[in-house]
């Protein structure tokens, strides 16, 4: 689908989110601030009555209310209906925005805009947009599937109320969020003051742009979650933990200078970590490094000690498996004052606590053959397309100078010639899935099947 000014179609945007995350808010926000913009919203409500109207600001734009079900199941023929309608007055807006209830998956809503003829030839997905309530949400991630899914969808996740949790939360939470979809870009938000461009201009379900998948996505995979260097002094320091959602928890501590501080040490712990590690137990004395730990943290309840001591004053960094968070886990100086990191950074991850929803990203450069990956797909998609939530990518073909576009839906595939190759660009396969139980290894030994 294309962006450009040659193409016609009306753009939509689905708003998203679970209850309580701020879709109003965000809502209001776009129906009030000066874009520039005629908007024509669809609201859904979950429920016989509908009461986001009387919430949502009084606007130019039209608000169209269906109050008769979820708009991801039993009114999805009202959705076409509606839109259908719309688009004999389609010189009255610019766009449109369908807020969906909080108890919805969009993964019905994407497929609609695939599925009829006459919506993709008058309208384009341009992307779905879901809030996150950073306060509330890790509840919701263990409890509600359709709260997975909507994170699973989105080609941009706004990180709402911030101001309500300390920043390594935040900071834990996108982590997490980026091992369920490692597509989506992530804003973060207080009451859902976020740039509109990030929302009302995504490109998110466009073949025919350049496909700009999220940094993440290519940043390589590491086997620890967070890095931090602590500036120590002399004498014995404490690291204490809590239990967390594993049993125990590897650690990396490797001294470290200021002119190198995480960037060489990374590499280091990277290899580190695929070594045998030594096994310690509460209170026992872990030294810097190189050395690769295992702490072991179920053996004994509450809160757990290991000791750290220094002959002189120096830097030490910290590579461990999982985010600190998780494990409330501080640093005590020799007076038990606690210390902060001078630096830290959180890593992509290769392993998430959410194995039912999760990305797997794939970047291969020989080329693909084309009848080996339509075999592939096939089965892959009659087999796991209940499961697939979204797949993207770009492809470098065998014997061909142009790249190929794709993005699926569930069962639903659409892919595309794209520009030539440029000679001062890789050619390299691209791809990312997101779903509910993917199996890495599998997924990579399949694609593998389809190289030249």
């Amino acid at each position: 689908m294309s962006m450009n000014t040659a193409d016609s179609r009306i753009p939509v945007t689905v708003l998203t989110g679970f209850l309580g995350a701020g879709k109003t808010t965000l809502l209001n926000r776009i129906l009030t601030e000066q874009h520039g913009q005629r908007i024509a919203v669809i609201e859904n409500e979950f429920g016989e009555i509908g009461i986001d109207q009387a919430l949502v600001i009084n606007a130019e734009e039209e608000i169209f209310e269906m109050n008769n079900g979820c708009l991801c199941c039993t009114v999805r023929g009202d959705l076409i209906r509606i839109l259908g309608n719309l688009m004999k007055r389609r010189d009255k807006f610019d766009r449109i925005l369908v807020e969906t209830t909080g108890l919805a998956d969009p993964g019905p809503v994407a497929q609609t805009f695939f599925m009829d003829d006459e919506m993709k030839d008058n309208l384009r997905l341009d992307g779905i947009v879901t809030l996150v309530d950073c306060k509330h949400v890790a509840q919701h991630l263990e409890s509600s599937s359709e709260c997975r899914e909507q994170i699973a969808f989105a080609d941009t996740l706004v990180l709402n109320k911030v101001d309500l949790v300390d920043r390594a939360a935040v900071e834990a939470l996108e982590t997490r969020l980026r091992a369920m979809n490692g597509l989506a870009k992530i804003q973060r938000a207080h009451m859902a003051q976020v740039d509109l461009q990030q929302v009302l201009d995504l490109g998110g379900f466009d073949l025919k742009r350049a496909l700009d998948l999220n940094p993440a996505f290519l940043e390589p995979e590491y086997p620890f979650e967070w890095g931090g260097w602590y500036a120590l002094s002399a004498g014995e320091s404490v690291l204490t933990l809590e239990d967390g959602p594993d049993p125990d928890l590897g650690v990396v501590l490797l001294p470290v200078s200021e002119h190198d501080a995480l960037a060489t040490a990374r590499d280091v712990a990277d290899r580190l970590f695929a070594t045998t590690a030594s096994e310690a137990q509460p209170g026992d004395a872990l030294e810097p490094g190189p050395h690769f730990y295992r702490l072991r943290l179920a053996s004994k309840p509450g809160f757990k000690h290991f000791r750290l001591g220094l002959k002189t004053a120096g830097s030490v960094a910290f590579f461990t498996q999982h985010h600190p968070d998780e494990f409330a886990l501080r640093l005590l100086d020799p007076r038990g004052q606690p210390l902060k990191p001078v630096f830290e950074h959180t890593y992509n991850a290769g392993h998430t606590h959410d194995a039912a929803v999760s990305s797997v990203g794939i970047v291969e450069g020989r080329p693909v053959n084309p009848y080996k990956l339509n075999l592939w797909l096939t089965d892959l998609l009659r087999d796991k397309g209940a499961d697939i939530f979204r797949m993207k990518g770009v492809l470098h073909l065998a014997d061909n100078a142009h790249r190929f576009v794709f993005q699926g839906v569930h069962m639903l595939f659409d892919g595309q010639a794209d520009r030539p190759w440029r000679t001062d660009e890789p050619r390299l396969s691209q791809m990312i899935f997101i779903g509910r139980d993917l199996d890495r290894a599998e997924l990579t030994a399949g694609f593998q099947t389809c190289l030249d």
